[in-house]
């Protein structure tokens, strides 16, 4: 066997970036240049290329159809007819997104989307259950509005001042020196820590309903608790990490079609692959980092005693057993679900939410919706939706709000009853949060 030549690798290492060949394919096509050469390799790659979307989508199953609009589902459509394409679910809060809708779900064989992750890597949700009577809302009032207003940052570019910034282990972690990317933005999630996003992102104070004791939670004792709410992501980190991956992996499938532009991967063995996943995974632990800094500072504030947490990703991609094999599931806007796993899903900032328990359904791929889930887009919101018909929604709940734009009125949201009913094979309810203090940007 001769030696292949530096020269003849690169160029077979330029085709097989622009030409779309699996795993094994590509190993054939080392194979043939080590024997046979570097024309012989080229000619193999071009009269292999794969489609770069198939005549027929993969199989998935669609929750609450009925409350979602016909460009969402072709959107799911399109995405189910990816090469890389496993098996898919769409949960009944779904909306139209960037390539994936949100409420999207799809599992790939040896390979990862940025955009099927999201530009918001790893938002999340978490909630905290105080040892307090609900009635703390009268007689703490006050402490509790000004532990929003002191302790949390909200909109873009928010970042806490010198002087009043959190520490955290997240920052010490040795990926941060992974790259260049990684390592410009390490200062930002510095002064980012502990801080929210604009939109839909929230930190909010309400009431918890347990109707019965549960030992995976932690609380033995049904009753109504006080409770912490809040939603948001790992901020600029992730939108950098976001952007400047998706657009990588579309300079790496040059042919790649425009209605799947956003859903260009990369292979899970690739340098690339391997250095989105890392990334992502940094971006997932700073999230995460995020919540716990915004509940403790909140909790240290107030004094208030934690009973109980719980979080969860829904902007993620997981390595995960389906039908017997590893894959990568992306849930975008989708809540993990396996069984036993508990999660939550939140209304509007004048409905509740809730803490849930999956039922580990294999269709779903394991997940459930994220939230109610829109049924405006925001301009249609800002255009129809006036500040008195919020005022009202919000004053018949006992809701206050800080903050919080017009195109976040729970009128631009989907009935979350509806959405929960939608999904009951797939989750079982163990509390409910209804907010009563909310706070979000100035948008």
């Amino acid at each position: 066997m001769a030696k292949v030549r530096s020269r003849d690798a690169k160029k077979l290492q330029k085709s097989l970036k622009s030409h779309l060949l699996n795993k094994a394919q590509t190993h054939q096509a080392w194979e043939i240049l080590n024997i046979e050469g570097i024309d012989a390799a080229l000619e193999y790659v071009k009269e292999t290329d794969n489609p770069p979307i198939l005549q027929d989508p993969i199989p998935y199953q669609i929750w609450g159809a009925d409350q979602i609009d016909a460009q969402c589902i072709a959107q799911m459509q399109t995405a189910a007819r990816l090469p890389i394409a496993v098996k898919g679910a769409l949960m009944p809060d779904a909306h139209v997104g960037y390539g994936l809708p949100i409420g999207g779900v799809l599992a790939t064989e040896n390979a990862v989307i940025p955009y099927a992750v999201g530009v918001d890597i790893a938002c999340r949700m978490r909630i905290t259950i105080f040892e307090m009577p609900q009635k703390a809302f009268k007689k703490q009032n006050t402490l509790m509005k000004n532990a929003l207003i002191d302790e949390t940052r909200f909109g873009a570019g928010s970042k806490f001042e010198d002087g009043n910034r959190s520490v955290h282990a997240v920052l010490d972690h040795a990926d941060w020196e992974a790259t260049s990317l990684l390592k410009g933005l390490k200062d930002i999630a510095a002064m980012q820590l502990g801080s929210s996003g604009g939109g839909n992102h929230f930190v909010e104070w309400g009431t918890f309903q347990l109707d019965k004791g549960d030992d995976t939670l932690g609380i033995r004792e049904a009753g109504m608790y006080l409770a912490l709410l809040s939603h948001s992501g790992s901020r600029a980190v992730g939108y950098k990490i976001a952007n400047h991956y998706s657009t990588l992996a579309r300079d790496l499938i040059p042919n790649i079609p425009g209605e799947v532009k956003h859903l260009a991967w990369f292979e899970m063995d690739s340098a690339e692959g391997q250095e989105y996943w890392q990334a992502m995974e940094l971006a997932g632990l700073f999230a995460s980092a995020n919540h716990e800094v915004i509940h403790e500072r909140i909790a240290r504030y107030t004094g208030f005693e934690v009973l109980a947490s719980v979080e969860n990703h829904h902007n993620f991609a997981w390595k995960e057993m389906i039908d017997g094999k590893e894959v990568i599931v992306h849930r975008k806007g989708a809540t993990p679900a396996g069984d036993g796993v508990l999660g939550i899903i939140p209304g509007s900032m004048g409905d509740p939410g809730y803490v849930v328990r999956g039922k580990g359904n294999a269709a779903a791929l394991y997940s459930a919706s994220h939230g109610a889930g829109r049924k405006m887009s925001r301009r249609k919101a800002k255009d129809s939706i006036t500040k008195g018909q919020q005022v009202s929604y919000l004053k018949q709940r006992n809701v206050e709000l800080l903050g919080g734009g017009l195109d976040e009125s729970p009128h631009a949201y989907k009935k979350i009853q509806a959405v929960i009913d939608a999904q009951a094979d797939l989750i079982d309810v163990i509390g409910e949060f209804k907010p009563r203090i909310v706070r979000m940007a100035n948008d």
